[in-house]
This record gives C-alpha cells, sequence and structure tokens, in this order.
C-alpha cells in the first residue's frame, strides 16, 4: 500500500473514531476513487498514481463551485469547498508562481523552443516536474504567453 493512501486510511479511521462526518465524508470519497481506478487498471496505485486521482479531484471540486457560484446555489458552493479544502492536505505543498515561472523559463531555455509548434514537447517535460505541484492549466497559459 502506498504511503499516501495508507495516509488518507488511517485519517479516515480517526475521522470515524473523532465522529467527524465532513472529514469522513471526503476521505471516504478519495478512498473510493482511488479503489475504482485500482479496479478499473487491475493495478495497486503508487503514490504519484494517487496524486493523479486527488488532482482530478481537486479540479472537479473548483469545476462544480464555478457552476454552483453561476447558478446561485451556495449551498453547495459551501459544501464543495469543504470537501476542497480536505481533499487539498493530500496533495504536495503548491509552487509559487514565480517558482513556476522559474520552471517554465529554464525548460523553454535547455530545450532550445522557440514557438508554439514547441508547446507539447515543453508541457510533457514540465509535467513530470510540476504535477501535484502547479495547476497545469496556468502552465500551459504561461508557455503560451512565452512563446507568442
Amino acid at each position: 500500500m502506498s504511503e499516501l493512501k495508507k495516509r488518507i486510511t488511517d485519517d479516515m479511521k480517526s475521522a470515524m473514531k473523532a465522529k467527524d462526518k465532513e472529514f469522513l465524508r471526503a476521505t471516504r470519497m478519495i478512498i473510493e476513487a482511488i479503489k475504482q481506478k485500482e479496479v478499473d487498471e487491475r493495478v495497486e496505485l503508487d503514490d504519484s498514481q494517487v496524486l493523479t486521482v486527488i488532482n482530478k479531484m481537486v479540479k472537479q471540486r473548483k469545476d462544480s463551485i464555478s457552476q454552483f457560484d453561476l447558478a446561485g446555489r451556495t449551498d453547495l458552493v459551501e459544501i464543495e469547498e469543504a470537501e476542497l479544502e480536505i481533499i487539498k492536505k493530500y496533495m504536495p505543498e503548491q509552487l509559487s508562481d514565480e517558482e513556476v515561472e522559474i520552471f517554465v523559463d529554464k525548460t523553454i531555455n535547455d530545450s532550445g523552443s522557440d514557438s508554439m509548434k514547441d508547446m507539447g514537447k515543453l508541457m510533457g517535460m514540465l509535467k513530470g516536474q510540476l504535477d501535484g505541484k502547479a495547476d497545469m492549466g496556468a502552465v500551459s497559459q504561461l508557455i503560451k504567453a512565452k512563446l507568442s
């Protein structure tokens, strides 16, 4: 069992004992998503694969929050935001905008990229370094701005 999966499971057990319904619901959701991925792919996920699942859950919560906000459903926004905060506890520390820009500049210089046709190559190089530590959508926008 991966370290991260074990930590989530232990936190779920602690939430059960403490009768913390909100935290328990969120950790159960994470565990269910991990187990679903393991069943679908017939493998036991390692920490990086668990992070991918968690990152997807973060994106889903952000999308839901914006949709519920547009619909004026503040009750649902609050639920999603609470879940998002709990899920984010299992993500690695996020890099600042300045740190991300340094990574992007270095990768552009090291690869010798100078046009938008190199976008895919740059994203591939940066994904391995920044996945889970930065919003890859923002990284993509930054690369576009630097190459155009």
